[in-house]
């Protein structure tokens, strides 16, 4: 399957090869809390920006382990690359993956789906 999106003006486009998962996730961090993005978790490799990369801004906060990503014209959050955190916040210091922002996702409503929390306000 291949997932497609865009943010609002239109100007971040991009293509996912990959399934929607069952779930989606909120994670309760200071910045996730404040940024309201339900993530859709995947591989680097199946993630592709699909748009020129003028408009793409990214956000660093305090380890900086994690680029937050948005369309620098409408401020949509667009994806957040990160290391691939296990649930009690341990990591292997090389795997990386990609949370995007489902709400972008062409063709689907992220409310209407499963959510899981992570508790990233007590984690990191």
């Amino acid at each position: 399957m291949t997932i497609t999106g865009s943010c609002h003006c239109g100007k971040t486009t991009f293509r996912i090869d990959g399934e929607i998962p069952v779930a989606l996730t909120r994670c309760t961090c200071s910045f996730c809390a404040k940024r309201g993005a339900l993530l859709a978790y995947y591989p680097v490799a199946q993630f592709h920006v699909t748009s020129a990369a003028a408009d793409d801004a990214v956000y660093r906060w305090h380890t900086k382990l994690v680029a937050h990503h948005f369309c620098a014209s409408c401020g949509c959050a667009t994806y957040s690359d990160s290391p691939a955190f296990e649930p009690d916040g341990s990591w292997d210091q090389h795997t990386r993956r990609l949370g995007v922002n489902a709400r972008l996702f062409d063709d689907f409503d992220a409310a209407t789906a499963h959510i899981e929390v992570i508790d990233g306000k007590h984690l990191w």
